[in-house]
C-alpha cells in the first residue's frame, strides 16, 4: 500500500490548548492510503481523539490548530473555510463516536436522522432517501428496517445503536471513516459485528478507516498500520504486526504489559453459599401508552446460581442477556416475578428486614454518573456511614482516611470533587465507597469498560488486593473476557435471560460446552502476554 497515493496525510501537525497553552498534539505525522486501516493507540489524554477530531474539523474550544497540514485528497483541510469543511464533513469524511446515545438525537426518529445527511449532501428525493435507508439497515443486520426507521434511539441496545450510527455515516459512502472507540461500550459479540460491518464497508467501498482504540487485540487483528501516541506525540509507528508483536519503544512495551497473562485463578475455597439464587424470573414492564399497555418483556428466565463467601463469580453474555438485571435483583433494585433469593440464609424477597442491603454494595460502570458532582470525595465516601450507630464524626473521618489509603489515593483527594479526578481515580473512589462498610458481597457492573488498558490493569490489581484484604464475595458483570479470565474463580454465561453454562474459569474458557459460549470466546480471541514475554493472539477453544 506504500506505493499508492495517500488519501490522507498528516504532516508536522500541532494542536494547542488556547493561544498560549501547551500542545495537546505535538508534530504528528502519518498517512493513509485508500482502503487502509490505521489505528491510533495510547492512554487517555494521549491526543488520539483530538487528532482525529481535527481531521473532520470538530476541535472543541479552546483547542486550536497551531501548525502543520492535514491533506485529504490533495487539499489542505486546515485552510478550508467553515462552509467548505461542512461540505467535506459527512459526504467525504464520516465519524462514528464512542457512545451513539450521545451522538444520536433522542427527539428524532432513526429515519429522520438518517435522512439529514442525504438531504444536506445530495439531491435525492424523499422516496429514494427512504429506500436507501431501508437497504442500508438491512445490510447492517436490522431484522425489521421499517420499524427501525420509525423508532427512537432509546428503543435499541448499545450494539444496535452503534450499527445504526455506522449505517447513517456510510449512507453517504465517505472515503474516510473515523471510528473513535466504536466498540468500547459493547459486548464481545456486538463488538465483532460492528468491526465486521466496518471491514465489509472497507472491502466494498474502498473506505479508509482511522481507528482509535485502547483495545490492542482489535488493533492487532484488523489494522494495517498503528501509531502509538503519548502526551500528544507519536512514540512509534509502522506496520501493526511489527509494532505490537515486536515493540521497540519502552512506552509501547508498557502498554502491552497491561495485557492479561494467560492463566486462571485457582478455585475458591469451598464455603457455604453467601448468595443462593433459585429459579429467579424477572420481567421488564411493556411499553405503555394512553390507550394501551404492552406485554412485559422477560429479562431473566428461571436462573439459579450460588456465590460462595470470598468467591468471584463472573457473569458474561451479550447485551440484553439479563446480566445487570440479575445483579440488581440481589441488592433489591429489581423485584423478580418468581423465584427465591437467599442472602446469608435469609430469603430477601420475603423478609421485611433490609439489613442485607447494607451487606451488598454495587460498583457501577460509569463513576461520572454514579458519583455526586457537587459533593467532595470525603462526603461521597462518608455517606454510607451516616446510619452506622455509635460512629462519631472523628471515627467517620478516620474510616474515610483508611479507605482512601486502601484504594491507593492520598489524603489530599478527600477535599476534591469528582470532576477533578481522572477516570481511574474516580473508579477508585467508587470502589472505596462500596467497601467502606465492609460488605459481604460486591456487585461490580462493567467496572473497567470505560477505562484504557493500563488503568484497567491497575484497577483489577487493586480489586484483587482488596478482595483478599476485606474477604468479600463478588459478582463481576463484564463483557471483557480477558479481565474475567484473570479475576474470576467461576464463570456463568447468560443468553437471552437464561443461564446456559456455569463452571470454573478454566473449564469454561478451555472446554466450553454450550454453542453460545463458543461464539463468545471466538469473538473475543484476545491478544495475550506469554510467559516468555512475547505477545500473540490466543486461539480460543471455539476455533
Amino acid at each position: 500500500m506504500d506505493t499508492v497515493k495517500p488519501l490522507l496525510r498528516v504532516s508536522n501537525f500541532c494542536i494547542q490548548v488556547a493561544a498560549d497553552g501547551p500542545l495537546a498534539v505535538d508534530h504528528l505525522n502519518f498517512d493513509m492510503a485508500p482502503g487502509e486501516i490505521v489505528a491510533l493507540v495510547g492512554e487517555s489524554g494521549s491526543g488520539k481523539t483530538m487528532a482525529a477530531r481535527a481531521v473532520i474539523g470538530l476541535l472543541p474550544p479552546p483547542m486550536r490548530v497551531a501548525s502543520g497540514r492535514i491533506e485529504f485528497q490533495g487539499s489542505d483541510l486546515c485552510s478550508l473555510s467553515y462552509e467548505q469543511m461542512r461540505q467535506v464533513r459527512g459526504s467525504k469524511i464520516g465519524m462514528v463516536f464512542q457512545e451513539p446515545m450521545v451522538s444520536l438525537n433522542p427527539t428524532l426518529t432513526i429515519g429522520q436522522q438518517m435522512a439529514e445527511g442525504m438531504r444536506l449532501h445530495t439531491d435525492l428525493d424523499d422516496k429514494t432517501i427512504v429506500a436507501r435507508s431501508l437497504e442500508m439497515l438491512r445490510r447492517i443486520g436490522i431484522d425489521d428496517p421499517q420499524r427501525c426507521l420509525n423508532a427512537f434511539p432509546h428503543e435499541f441496545s448499545g450494539g444496535m445503536r452503534q450499527r445504526i450510527m455506522l449505517a447513517s455515516v456510510m449512507l453517504l459512502r465517505p472515503k474516510l471513516l473515523i471510528a473513535d472507540e466504536p466498540t468500547t461500550a459493547l459486548d464481545t459479540l456486538a463488538q465483532a459485528d460492528v468491526i465486521e460491518l466496518m471491514l465489509e464497508l472497507t472491502r466494498e467501498e474502498g473506505t479508509a478507516i482511522l481507528f482509535i482504540s485502547h483495545d490492542l487485540s482489535l488493533v492487532v487483528r484488523h489494522a494495517h498500520k498503528v501509531v502509538v501516541m503519548r502526551s500528544g506525540k507519536a512514540i512509534e509507528s509502522g506496520p501493526t504486526q511489527q509494532i505490537l508483536l515486536g515493540p521497540k519503544a519502552d512506552y509501547t512495551r508498557q502498554l502491552l504489559e497491561a495485557l492479561p497473562t494467560r492463566g486462571h485463578l485457582d478455585s475458591a475455597p469451598v464455603a457455604k453459599p453467601l448468595v443462593d439464587i433459585r429459579n429467579v424470573t424477572i420481567d421488564h414492564p411493556g411499553r405503555q401508552g394512553f390507550l394501551f399497555r404492552g406485554k412485559p418483556k422477560r429479562a431473566v428466565d428461571g436462573v439459579s446460581l450460588q456465590i460462595a463467601a470470598g468467591e468471584t463469580l463472573a457473569l458474561v453474555g451479550g447485551s440484553g442477556s439479563g446480566k445487570t438485571t440479575l445483579g440488581r435483583s440481589v441488592v433489591g433494585l429489581v423485584n423478580p416475578v418468581a423465584g427465591e433469593i437467599f442472602f446469608d440464609g435469609i430469603d430477601i424477597l420475603k423478609s421485611a428486614n433490609r439489613e442485607h442491603r447494607l451487606q451488598c454494595q454495587m460498583i457501577f460502570q460509569d463513576p461520572v454518573s454514579s458519583l455526586d458532582p457537587r459533593a467532595r470525595i470525603s462526603q461521597i465516601l462518608a455517606e454510607p456511614l451516616r446510619h452506622v450507630p455509635g460512629l462519631t464524626p472523628e471515627q467517620r473521618a478516620e474510616r474515610v482516611r483508611t479507605i482512601l489509603h486502601d484504594v491507593g489515593l492520598s489524603p489530599v483527594f478527600a477535599e476534591r470533587f469528582p470532576h477533578q479526578l481522572s477516570g481511574g481515580q474516580r473508579q477508585r473512589v467508587a470502589i472505596g465507597r462500596a467497601l467502606i462498610r465492609h460488605p459481604k458481597l460486591v456487585i461490580a457492573d462493567e467496572p473497567i469498560s470505560a477505562l484504557d488498558m493500563t488503568i484497567q490493569k491497575q484497577i483489577l490489581e487493586l480489586f484483587e488486593r482488596l478482595q483478599k484484604q476485606y474477604g468479600f464475595a463478588c459478582l463481576f458483570i463484564s463483557h471483557d473476557l480477558a479481565a474475567v479470565e484473570r479475576i474470576a474463580h467461576r464463570v456463568a454465561v447468560m443468553q437471552q435471560g437464561r443461564l446456559v453454562e456455569i463452571g470454573s474459569t478454566a473449564q469454561v474458557f478451555d472446554h466450553p460446552q454450550h454453542a453460545f459460549t463458543h461464539r463468545l470466546l471466538a469473538a473475543a480471541n484476545p491478544l495475550v502476554r506469554q510467559d516468555d514475554g512475547s505477545y500473540q493472539l490466543r486461539s480460543s477453544a471455539a476455533s
